[in-house]
């Protein structure tokens, strides 16, 4: 564990680099944020000065190093346009972006592992071949279309749920959470339902193949030859075993989740990582944006990590490490 553990270090070090590389040349190839910061009356010699205060006189190249070296130390750069540390700006931000995607992974679990169950096991039944075909809805209405939709018929037409926003937050040792309190449950079950509705249609086809391959499984038959209950077949010896692809995807998807719920942000107005992201990108806001990507890659590969350990630790079978020939 620890060999493995150490290996995947080493192989995200690599991977933070090659990502720090790709995105700083492209963001910082387009676009001028000068253009934006300093008004179109400045002097010339006002501009100058701003454009040296930025950095932004000096070699590409060299900003990178700069910016690397800055890195190293923690510092990954300080915001165009708020003027403090962009990962200080993110962090403020990240609290909204977690408790949307973790009620978004509750919704996939609670909905689609059951529903997956269901169909599989009723499979050439009118109700499985109906929960099947209603999955198709959630991997072919667009993300933004289905969060206007929901606004339309719950904020507009029924008035049950407000449109947009966090709501009333409490602050528990430094974090504000929406999460604890009614109205911010009331702000956070629409983009929930909105980022959670294709991840519920994934773990729903995947948890229903999985069942229908199970049951044709040998194991399978023999406990139900012995005369097992039906429903202790289903957990012990159907479930349990599709457990296993289940939690890699759901912990893929958290990873996901949390890089694009950029869409579900601006269409409900949710102030988190998301949409400070798009409004950094139209702002030019170069060290927001490369310290954002940084931060969500750095996220994706601990979850990776986790991942890969809870799969050992669901199926002794699989080895972390491959041992030598």
């Amino acid at each position: 564990m620890a060999l493995f553990i150490l290996r995947r270090l080493i192989q995200s070090l690599f991977v933070l680099l090659a990502v720090s590389v790709v995105v700083f040349f492209a963001v910082y190839a387009v676009g001028d944020p000068i253009e934006l910061l300093v008004s179109p009356e400045a002097s010339q010699a006002a501009r100058e000065a701003m454009i040296a205060r930025l950095g932004l006189d000096l070699p590409v190249w060299q900003q990178y190093i700069g910016f690397l070296w800055r890195a190293l130390h923690g510092d990954l750069g300080t915001s165009f346009v708020h003027g403090i540390p962009a990962i200080e700006l993110i962090v403020q931000r990240i609290p909204a972006t977690f408790e949307l995607v973790l009620v978004a992974i509750m919704l996939t679990c609670v909905v689609g592992i059951p529903l997956g169950l269901v169909a599989g096991l009723y499979r050439d039944e009118y109700l499985g071949r109906g929960i099947m075909a209603s999955s198709v809805l959630g991997f072919s209405l667009p993300n933004f279309w289905q969060g206007m939709m929901l606004i339309l018929l719950f904020a507009v037409w029924l008035g049950w749920l407000p449109a947009t926003g966090r709501g009333d937050t409490v602050t528990v040792l430094g974090v504000r959470l929406s999460i604890l309190t009614a109205d911010g449950w009331s702000h956070l079950i629409m983009p929930a339902i909105n980022l959670a509705l294709a991840n519920i249609a994934l773990v729903l086809r995947l948890t229903a193949s999985g069942v229908v391959e199970a049951r044709s499984q040998d194991y399978v038959k023999f406990a139900r030859a012995k005369g097992v209950k039906p429903g202790r077949i289903v957990r012990r010896h159907i479930l349990r075993n599709i457990l296993i692809p289940v939690v890699t995807v759901i912990g893929m998807e958290f990873g996901s989740l949390i890089a694009y719920s950029t869409i579900t942000e601006t269409v409900f107005a949710w102030p988190g990582m998301g949409k400070l992201l798009i409004d950094s990108v139209y702002q030019l806001d170069r060290p927001v944006v490369v310290a954002y990507v940084m931060l969500v890659t750095l996220i994706f590969v601990v979850i990776n990590l986790v991942v890969d350990i809870l799969y050992a630790a669901l199926d002794p079978r699989v080895q972390l490490v491959t041992p030598a020939q």
